[in-house]
């Protein structure tokens, strides 16, 4: 067995582990053939200064224990054979549940209830203590996702690698042979290919968060509004390198410089690599002396000024997205987008209800019955409106057009709906009452004939 095995099994005098070199075929012959597992395991080789041992350790199955250690990822070589399928990637998921701090039957007021109040909390430009900031991208992430009801079911049918896509049988799921899976144990030792790392590029930046408040009248018909926007920026004193100026970068020594590190667990059927990224230099494979002002990240967070056209028709809850106006990107990448969550302030006496605004009209008892002509409170100003003779109580009057442009649509208007009460005295003077009996005698008479 070559030194470079980390842990051997035996099924029945089958040896297979990290290095199968050319006994691929007839490993492959065998493995299912055979059912009696008796394993043994063997110490992993001594760290080399591109390995960081692991704080667990792995129980092995032949007694003993024998600990996990971060390894670079085998290099990707010509030599090995052919592709046979994708690598089993295994993450930490995040409980976007438990971000909020709502149950997973909780309901969209509930969940934007505490969302606003947890951003509230962690908004960087509040909190200024350390983490406040991951927090708040945490926090908003969550919501973003639980508040769309399409993301939100499947996340929870799939997690947080559904949201994120996958090849054949399911969101974020890569099926394989069963020759396939023992290609991803082992690293390709089963005469697959080996798998370099992957240095992380340039990445797009974070999407930034908005929230104004806006008055009823401007919702209806648009408006232009100057707000702050607090954002990180490319750092112009190392030009977003994250790198002290005068100093060269340096080749990661935990991952050899390939933006990835692997750790190396004992199962009984062999050595399970897992690939994920480095945690000394973030993917980048480079390692760098950082700079004093951006503390490394190549961003440091400013305030800019920026005019928001607002278009006619938005309501409470409209967002718009300004592409560009987000996070600037690490390493050169894109910046996000800034999306601005509106609040529209209620109107004392115009309601709304979609394109259709809702008002109501009082009038006497002896004008519902004679007809007449009342000012009414509209979008536009007051316009009157005639009210017909032995108009009923809660009648509702149409004022065509009158109501709230269409979003993106503003030539298109909705209605102003009147709703007229009539107001009926509860006391009549003497004077009042003689009249009302003198109509009332005149009315039995015509009922009469």
């Amino acid at each position: 067995m070559a030194s470079s095995t980390a842990c051997v099994h035996s099924i029945s005098g089958l040896s297979f582990g990290t290095g199968f070199g050319n006994a691929a075929e007839h490993s492959r012959r065998e493995l299912y053939a055979e059912r009696r597992l008796a394993p043994r395991c063997q110490p992993l080789p001594a760290a080399t200064p591109a390995s960081c041992r692991l704080a667990s350790s792995c129980s092995s199955f032949g007694g003993g224990s024998t600990p996990l250690r971060w390894q670079a990822p085998p290099r990707s070589s010509s030599q090995h054979g052919r592709h046979r399928g994708r690598r089993l990637s295994v993450r930490a998921a995040k409980d976007y549940y438990e971000e909020l701090g709502v149950s997973k039957t909780a309901e969209k007021a509930e969940i934007k209830s505490a969302y606003r109040r947890l951003a509230r909390k962690y908004h960087p430009d509040v909190n200024k203590e350390k983490g406040a900031e991951e927090r708040f991208k945490a926090i908003s992430n969550a919501y973003e996702v639980l508040s769309d009801d399409e993301k939100r079911g499947i996340y929870d049918k799939f997690g947080e690698a559904g949201l994120k896509g996958g090849a054949g049988g399911g969101p974020g799921m890569d099926f394989e042979s069963p020759f396939d899976i023992f290609e991803t144990f082992f690293g390709g030792g089963m005469g697959g290919r080996g798998r370099g790392g992957a240095r992380a590029g340039p990445t797009m930046g974070d999407d930034e968060r908005l929230d104004i408040t806006i008055d009823f009248k401007d919702a209806v018909f648009g408006t232009t509004k100057d707000v702050d926007v607090s954002r990180l920026e490319v750092c112009a004193t190392c030009s977003g390198s994250g790198a002290k100026p005068g100093t060269t970068p340096r080749t990661c020594a935990t991952c050899g410089g390939q933006g990835q590190v692997m750790s190396v667990a004992q199962t009984p059927l062999g050595n399970f690599q897992q690939v994920s990224t480095c945690p000394t230099c973030s993917g980048s494979g480079e390692q760098v002396d950082p700079c004093g002002t951006c503390s490394g990240d190549g961003r440091v967070r400013r305030k800019k000024s920026l005019s928001l056209k607002i278009p006619a028709g938005v309501d409470t809850d409209s967002r718009l997205r300004v592409r560009g106006e987000g996070n600037a990107g690490r390493k050169g990448g894109p910046a996000g987008d800034l999306y601005v969550f509106i609040r529209v302030k209620a109107d004392p006496e115009l309601r709304r209800d979609g394109s259709n605004v809702l008002v109501s009209a009082k009038i006497s008892y002896l004008d519902a019955i004679l007809g007449t002509t009342v000012k009414v409170k509209t979008v536009d100003g007051p316009v009157e409106l005639k009210i017909p003779a032995g108009t009923q109580p809660a009648t509702t009057l149409v004022m065509s057009k009158r109501g709230i442009p269409q979003l993106n649509q503003p030539s298109l208007r909705g209605d102003q709906l009147v709703r007229v009460q009539v107001e009926i005295p509860k006391r009549l003077s003497p004077e009042e009452r003689k009249l009302v009996e003198e109509l009332r005698d005149i009315n039995k008479v015509a009922v009469a004939r």
